[in-house]
């Protein structure tokens, strides 16, 4: 068990991922230039970046629970920190296999996306969190060969797991359920070859596929404090 003094409350942001319509922004990547910039689509892998930013410069969220507003320096600081999430190239082509990957392992090929989320990034998950770190995910929520569905998966921020038995707890911060401390993924890791539901207690659907760890880089959340209301 690993938890860290983190609470989405406390820690995260107040205003929900919840954005209005602003211009396409297209990143490059090998699969083609991709749209991920229409803020309506939603900005969970810059706020989870920008949460951990804070986290790690000990710095509380911005009291406000009104999202910045478009153009100012807060929202192009979430922006630009929803590209860094991307990892580009290659954050964005291990989305794109793990959408095309069997939810079970089969008798040839790689394993599937229960065994890699409970047997490899799992263990990298409880290795950040145990060394003081909340973990970023990438949550694979569709299976699909068309790049423009990239954009239908998401990104949350683990901060504490709970092994008892097979089970496993992740708790996680969800920027679609602001100030949620209850928000959590649990799934029994006792079959990893076999298709493995993971259970998010906010939600059904999309359904949870599987998910990844994705690698964090720091940089400064004072643009955070430039919020102007709506």
């Amino acid at each position: 068990m690993g938890t860290l003094a983190f609470a989405p409350s406390r820690n995260g942001l107040h205003y929900a991922n919840s954005w209005p319509a602003v211009p396409d922004l297209t990143i490059p990547t090998p699969l083609g230039s991709i749209p991920v910039g229409n803020a309506a689509n939603g900005l969970c892998g810059g706020m989870v970046f920008a949460v951990r930013d804070l986290f790690e410069a000990h710095t509380p969220p911005p009291d406000a629970p009104i999202n910045p507003e478009s153009g100012s320096p807060a929202f192009r600081y979430i922006v630009s920190r929803l590209i860094d999430s991307f990892c580009l190239p290659t954050g964005v082509l291990e989305y794109y296999a793990w959408m095309n990957l069997p939810t079970h392992d089969l008798w040839f090929g790689p394993h599937g996306i229960s065994w890699r989320t409970t047997r490899q990034e799992m263990p990298r998950l409880r290795a950040t969190i145990d060394a003081g770190h909340p973990c970023p995910l990438g949550l694979v929520q569709v299976h699909s060969a068309n790049p423009n569905d990239l954009g239908r998966n998401h990104q949350v921020l683990a901060y504490g797991y709970a092994d008892a038995g097979p089970w496993t707890t992740v708790q996680i911060y969800d920027p679609n359920h602001p100030d949620d401390d209850g928000v959590t993924i649990g799934f029994d890791a006792g079959r990893p070859n076999a298709t493995t539901s993971f259970t998010h207690s906010r939600r059904s659907n999309p359904p949870i596929l599987g998910f990844f760890t994705v690698p964090y880089t720091s940089r400064s959340p004072a643009p955070l404090a430039s919020v102007v209301p709506t």
